[in-house]
């Protein structure tokens, strides 16, 4: 399995910005810590300057109007709101 090491990177959560370490396993979060060394192999990443969020919630989306099948479909747009972080959607009428 895949380890990555985001050093310094600024995690946002919970109404703060924090520099910190981010140890990923496979596909889960291990550890975030303000200092994290790993023994094992891992793939590093400089995370300064950059910033990690928690998946985004958007509560108003209008994929498309009843009818108007030459605009967007539920499919494009959603793959369109995971390339950029969201994870869950509520489509409006």
């Amino acid at each position: 399995m895949q380890k990555y090491l985001f050093k310094n990177i600024s995690v946002v959560n919970e109404e703060k910005i924090q520099s910190l370490d981010v140890l990923i396993n496979g596909d889960r979060i291990e550890k975030i810590a303000t200092s994290i060394d790993v023994k094992s192999k891992v793939t590093e990443i400089n995370g300064e300057g950059k910033h990690l969020l928690p998946g985004v919630i958007d509560d108003q989306v209008h994929f498309r109007e009843p009818g108007l099948t030459h605009k967007a479909t539920i499919y494009s747009e959603s793959r369109a709101a995971v390339a950029g972080g969201v994870t869950s959607f509520m489509e409006m009428p």
